[in-house]
């Protein structure tokens, strides 16, 4: 049997980080990906992903964001790959909606650069939106975009680099745990390691299933619309967007990095497991992005050039799971769950690797603990 320090389960964006920063501290590292490398079957694809830091999802979030910034655009400047591009971003919403006063408690709160902007205002800063009397856009600096692809290959290309081994095609079909380390099952055999990090994404339920984590899988529709005018919808006129019409109508866009100005819901259709997950791209899935495109965007076409599919994992909080596993100590558990979590894979799996060395992770991990939902014992 083979022994490793730390064992990864998942190589997407979350277990990529890991095993680079795993292996890059000195830890016999092994990555197992039930897929292929930069596979499209999961939750860490589709050319770009949004990154911000006037967080609406709260507070507890921003020294994440800080250290990820930090962690992307030192890996982007060591490796000399687009990794990272800053474009500014909006939050559009009502101003009492939870995008906008989301944001607004958070970069207030922490004294984050931001501006409050009038319909007026962006109208005049950036003509591509069209904003309701109703709406106004708090407008973050410091959002970007993360080329989520390149991220994974980098991260991986650098494990290896620092001696990791990373196996495709190599599913995990058990594990167990005992006082001084894990050993792991697959087809082609077992490894024991002294710590294991499960970063599986929409299949993190099922390998810790003994934890029976109410995760909630969401298929997501992304479609990329042909620029109708090159001038305004390119990264260095058009920030990236949030834009909250209520809770029935929850979009992102990103500007035109070469195949279109990319559109998609925060909403989608649940799926019981991730292999089950209708991947047929439907009419219904389309129409209400288009809607929202003919009524709010200017210099795109009406029609999406393409598409893809990726998965949401929510959990019931829609906050992140990154903690120990209540039973098992040697045994980390990491969901960066909700749609909101690539941004953070770079610190992530930074945090992951302390984990798995025993070391302090550097942020204060309650508000993520894996064991949160586990049932209470009655006091009666």
């Amino acid at each position: 049997m083979v022994t490793y320090d730390v064992v990864v389960v998942g190589l997407g964006g979350a277990g990529s980080s890991t095993v680079y920063h795993a292996a890059r501290s000195g830890a016999r590292t092994l990555g197992l990906e039930q897929f292929g490398p930069v596979h499209p079957h999961g939750s860490s694809h589709g050319s770009t992903r949004i990154y911000r830091t006037a967080y609406l999802e709260g507070p507890q979030y921003v020294p994440m964001v800080r250290r990820a910034q930090q962690l992307w655009f030192s890996l982007q400047e060591a490796s000399g790959e687009r990794i990272v591009r800053k474009t500014g971003g909006l939050m559009i919403g009502r101003p009492e909606g939870p995008t906008v006063a989301g944001a607004k408690a958070t970069a207030a709160a922490l004294s984050l650069e931001h501006a409050i902007l009038s319909p007026s205002e962006v109208a005049d800063r950036f003509p591509q939106f069209v904003l309701n009397e109703s709406e106004v856009a708090l407008w973050d600096p410091n959002a970007g975009v993360l080329f989520p692809e390149t991220c994974i290959r980098v991260h991986s290309a650098g494990a290896v680099d620092a001696g990791a081994e990373l196996h495709y095609g190599e599913a995990v079909q058990r594990w167990n745990a005992d006082t001084e380390g894990v050993t792991v099952r697959t087809r082609a055999g077992e490894y024991r390691a002294r710590s294991l990090v499960v970063t599986a994404g929409s299949w993190t339920a099922g390998v810790v299933a003994d934890l029976a984590l109410p995760l909630e899988i969401e298929r997501q529709f992304m479609l990329w619309f042909p620029p109708t005018d090159l001038s305004t919808t390119g990264p260095e006129r058009m920030p990236v967007f949030l834009w909250d019409r209520g809770p029935d109508e929850h979009t992102y866009g990103i500007p035109n990095f070469g195949d279109g100005v990319k559109v998609g819901s925060w909403r989608g259709k649940i799926t019981p497991r991730p292999e089950a997950a209708d991947r047929e791209f439907h009419e219904s899935d389309a129409a209400p992005i288009r809607g929202f495109v003919a009524r709010c965007l200017r210099g795109v076409g009406a029609r999406e050039s393409t598409h893809t599919s990726c998965l949401y994992t929510n959990a019931p909080d829609r906050h992140f799971l990154i903690g120990r596993h209540p039973s098992h100590p040697r045994v980390v558990v990491i969901s960066a769950c909700s749609g909101h979590g690539f941004k953070f894979t770079s610190v992530i799996g930074e945090i992951a690797a302390r984990l798995a060395r025993h070391e302090e992770p550097g942020f204060d991990l309650t508000p993520f603990d894996p064991a949160r939902f586990r049932p209470r014992p009655s006091t009666a």
